[in-house]
C-alpha cells in the first residue's frame, strides 16, 4: 500500500514538474486583432479587406502555443466600400445569411526550432478543410494592467473556389489571409 501511495505521490510531482497542468486559455482581444485578406483584382491590381467580428481562444502551455480556435462573423467583412461589402455578403461570395460564420480549430502544432506551425479544420462557405497556418507567439507579457497577455502572427494563402465560391472574371481565386491578435489570459475561475 505504502508502494502505491509512493508511485502516486511520484507520479504527481512529475506531471507539476513537467508543466502538464500549466496550460493557461487566452481569449483574443477583439480591439487588438484582426483577419485581414488580399486578393488580385482585374489582374493588375489587389483588394485588401478584414472583418471586424472575431472571437476565439488559444491556449499556451510552457510557452508554447498548443491549442487555437477562432470564429469570425461573415457579416461583418470591411473592405471600405460598403457597395462591395454588401455584395460580398450575397450568394455569389460568402453568402453570410446561409453561411453566418468562418471557423478555425486546431488539430496539432508542431514546433519546430523557432517555427511554429498550426493544423486544423478552416470553415468556410459550408466546407471544411485542413489547412496550415505557419505561426509567430510572443510573450506571455504582463501588460500595463496587470493582465498576462501574448501576441499571435500567422499567415496563409487559401483557394476560395476551394470552399464552394464561384470563380469570377476580375476577381482572384487565391486569397492571402493574415491573422495579428493579442489575447489575454482568461481569469482563474473560483
Amino acid at each position: 500500500m505504502k508502494s502505491i501511495r509512493n508511485l502516486l505521490l511520484t507520479l504527481v510531482s512529475l506531471a507539476v514538474s513537467t508543466g502538464s497542468w500549466a496550460a493557461d486559455t487566452y481569449k483574443l482581444d477583439g480591439s487588438h486583432t484582426t483577419v485581414g485578406f488580399t486578393i488580385a483584382h482585374l489582374v493588375i491590381s489587389e483588394v485588401s479587406g478584414r472583418f471586424n467580428e472575431v472571437a476565439g481562444e488559444i491556449t499556451i502551455d510552457k510557452d508554447t502555443l498548443a491549442t487555437a480556435k477562432a470564429t469570425i462573423q461573415t457579416k461583418s467583412i470591411d473592405t471600405q466600400n460598403e457597395k462591395r461589402d454588401e455584395h460580398l455578403r450575397k450568394p455569389d461570395f460568402f453568402d453570410a445569411e446561409k453561411y453566418p460564420t468562418i471557423t478555425f480549430e486546431s488539430l496539432k502544432v508542431a514546433k519546430d526550432g523557432d517555427k511554429t506551425t498550426v493544423t486544423g479544420k478552416f470553415t468556410m462557405h459550408g466546407t471544411t478543410k485542413e489547412i496550415q497556418l505557419p505561426v509567430t507567439l510572443k510573450g506571455p507579457i504582463k501588460d500595463p494592467w496587470g493582465n498576462s497577455r501574448v501576441a499571435l502572427v500567422a499567415e496563409t494563402t487559401i483557394n476560395r473556389t476551394d470552399y464552394g465560391m464561384k470563380t469570377m472574371m476580375g476577381v482572384g481565386d487565391e486569397v492571402k489571409i493574415r491573422i495579428t491578435t493579442e489575447a489575454v489570459k482568461a481569469e482563474d475561475k473560483k
